[in-house]
Order: C-alpha cells, then structure tokens, then sequence
C-alpha cells in the first residue's frame, strides 16, 4: 500500500462576501479535491487540542499522528532541526522573523513577512545580527525568506510570545513578550533595530519601493521535543516535500526524509507541479509522502481571497490531480487530502476549528461516499469528525473503514 498525504495549508476559512457569501474552498474550482470527497470519505479533522494555539505547528502534528499535548514544546525547535542546528538540553530555540513595523510610538505590526524578504537578503541581515548581537548565549542562524532561528544556550527566558502573523496592523506594544526574563527578548528586539536602520539590504529595497525590515520578532520558543519516528509508529519508509523550515524539522523528528524541490517558495509562486514530480518520484521508493503548499495560509494571512482562491486551484490543479492520477500505477494506495487549520481572509490569522479532511482508497470498501465536494459545509453534513485529529493518521494507514465507521455521528 501506498499513501500520499496532500497539505493545502490553511485553506479552510469562512463565508466571504465579495465571494457571494461563499468560502474560497467552495468558490474554487477544484476537480480533483471533489472528486475525493465524492468517491472517497469525507470529514472534520480536530487538530488544535483544547489549550493550544492554532499553529500550523501543533495541527500539523496531528495530522502526522503525534499528540501535540504530549510531544510539543514549541515551533523553534522545529525549524532549528530542519536548519540542521543541534540543541542541547536547555537551550531555547526561538522562531526570528524579520518583519515590517511602522515608526509611530505603537509600532504597529505592518508586515510580518518584510515584504517577503528574499532570502539572500536576509541572509545578508542574519550574518550582521549575529557578527554585533550574538553571544556565547545568543546565536543567529539564517532560514528561508523572513523566517529564521534564535537560539539561547544554556538555559533562557521563561516567557510567553505571540506569533506576529497574529497580529498584522496592530499595535505591538500590548504584545510584547511577558514573563520571566522577557525585558532579556525584547531588548534583543530593541537592539535589533538599531542593525537594521540603514542596514545597506533596507537602503536597496528602500530605493526599489520596498519595505524594509525594521526588527526581527521573536516567538515560538522550545526545547528540544521527544517523537517517536513514523518508522517505529507504523513501519513506513516516509518523505517529506515542503518549503517551510517548521514542516522539515517535523520530518526530521518524524524520521522522514526531506525531499527537496527547485523552486519551492513557500508562497503563491512556489513550483507546485515540482513537488507533485518529486512526490511520485518518492514512492517508487518509499511507502509514504507528505506534500505541503504553504500558498493558502499566506492568502489568508493577507487578507487576499481572490489569492487564496487561486492558490487553492493551483493546488488541486498541479498538486492533488497529478498525484491521484499517478498513485495509481503503484498499486493500491491512499491518498488523503485537507487543511491543517482555517486562516480565515477576514481574521488574517489562524482560528482552532476542525477542518475538511477527505480520503480516498484503491480499495473500493474502504471508501463511504456520499458527498457532493471538498467543502466546509459539505464536510460539517457528512457528520464524520476525528476528534482528537491525532488519530486521523492511524486509521489512515490502518483499518480505514471501521476507524471512520467508529467515529460517525
């Protein structure tokens, strides 16, 4: 059996008015999503437990089998694995983003993305922040675009932090980390703008009508957490193929390999055909893959629903259709296909409500029917939920049928 799980990230939402009231699931054309939901089984995932932010780095655990109540420390961690960064015990690992905030006394989050800063021009930033900031204790590790690492040695900060996606067109002042040590962060934050002021990368991007990165953020913190590998859990020979540090750290914890794929951005221009090609690639070798589009959750956090609409397209276009065409000279074969979490248009943010999940088997019964697309609503009326979502991947790779027939309401 082979199984290929599909990750259009944040692409549940909610009702949109200049989409006539529907969502941009339900206003997209996808073909292919639909026809999984139609011939296959579909559901409500519950990924964020109760007392837990809607990250994409909880609900992604979930999706991969992983209690995030049990095994989540914090994003940093994550992303300092894919970075290929070791943490020893104590260290702290903080999520850095490099983002926009405007001069006025409230310093109000204007773009946690910097404009979405290359990432060579953030490496070039990084190396400065790291030659006059960093420490014995502190060090700066460039990433991908605006999102990088900060890692504290030995033993930091006791703080509560909020991610800046969270936060677009506010003030930052009432968000500022809170807790023991915090005044320790935020004056690397403060000091941070000192860099950044004139730096020659904000000079050119100033000249080209671009914004600048004025700080970084940091959020996200944690040590390093305990996973079982997919390898022991359920005997899978696995790949991972996103463009988002977080996703690849998970792979390295999950024990799956990393598949990279030119081009592969992270936003609405990434090479979503590419990582279809590397995907069945994989499985003529492996037995599992895990494809990740970040583009709809970044749609969302935009606010742009003609965006998140296409993005969505584009995934079941050149993502979910030549998957599920090409799955099948394997043999048999799952593929299942979902959203970790809603970032609705109108909130520009993550919200914790379950989202449309939907699966289908080469084994005819295995599959439940009965829908009529890969929506919101159509999945609220199939009145299938996995709550908790971490026991999605189990059924998944088990006893399909009677794990969903179980879980029917």
């Amino acid at each position: 059996m082979k199984y290929a799980v599909l990750l259009g990230d944040g692409m549940a939402d909610w009702a949109v008015d200049s989409l006539g009231g529907k969502t941009p699931l339900a206003s997209a054309r996808i073909p292919n999503m639909d026809r999984i939901a139609r011939e296959g089984t579909l559901g409500l995932i519950d990924t964020v437990p109760r007392g837990l932010k809607p990250g994409s780095d909880v609900a992604i655990l979930s999706v991969l089998g992983y209690d995030p109540l049990s095994c989540y420390t914090g994003r940093g961690p994550l992303e300092a694995a894919s970075m290929g960064v070791q943490l020893d015990p104590g260290d702290l690992a903080f999520r850095c983003n490099l983002v926009t905030l405007d001069d006025g006394p409230d310093l109000v989050m204007a773009d946690f993305t910097a404009d979405h800063i290359s990432s060579d021009e953030a490496r070039e930033i990084l190396l400065e922040l790291d030659r006059r900031l960093g420490t014995s204790t502190l060090k700066f590790y460039p990433g991908v675009g605006y999102r990088h690492l900060l890692v504290w040695k030995g033993g930091g900060p006791d703080v509560e932090t909020t991610p800046p996606h969270d936060i677009t067109g506010q003030p930052t002042t009432g968000y500022l980390p809170k807790g023991k040590g915090a005044q320790d962060v935020i004056d690397v934050m403060l000091r941070s703008r000192e860099v950044l002021r004139g730096h020659p990368v904000n000079r050119r991007r100033a000249g080209a009508g671009k914004k600048e990165a004025t700080s970084v953020w940091l959020w996200g913190q944690g040590g390093k957490p305990a996973m079982e590998p997919l390898s022991v859990k359920y005997g899978l020979r696995g790949g991972m193929i996103s463009a988002v540090d977080l996703l690849n750290g998970l792979a390295v914890y999950a024990g799956l390999e990393i598949l990279r794929v030119e081009g592969a951005t992270g936003y609405i221009d990434t090479n979503f055909a590419g990582k279809a090609e590397k995907a069945l690639e994989a499985l003529e070798r492996k037995d599992f893959v895990f494809v990740h589009v970040e583009a709809p959750d970044e749609m969302g956090h935009e606010g742009n629903a003609p965006g998140k609409v296409k993005a969505i397209e584009d995934f079941d276009g050149k993502v979910v259709g030549p998957v599920l065409e090409g799955i099948a000279r394997y043999g048999e074969h799952r593929v299942l296909v979902l959203s970790d979490h809603p970032t609705p248009v109108a909130k520009k943010t993550h919200t914790a409500e379950p989202s449309p999940f939907a699966v289908l088997s080469s084994r005819p019964g295995d599959n439940v029917k009965g829908a009529a697309a890969f929506s919101e609503e159509e999945a609220v009326a199939g009145r299938i939920v996995v709550s908790p979502g971490w026991q999605l991947m189990e059924g998944f790779i088990g006893d399909w049928r009677r794990f969903i027939e179980d879980r029917r309401r």
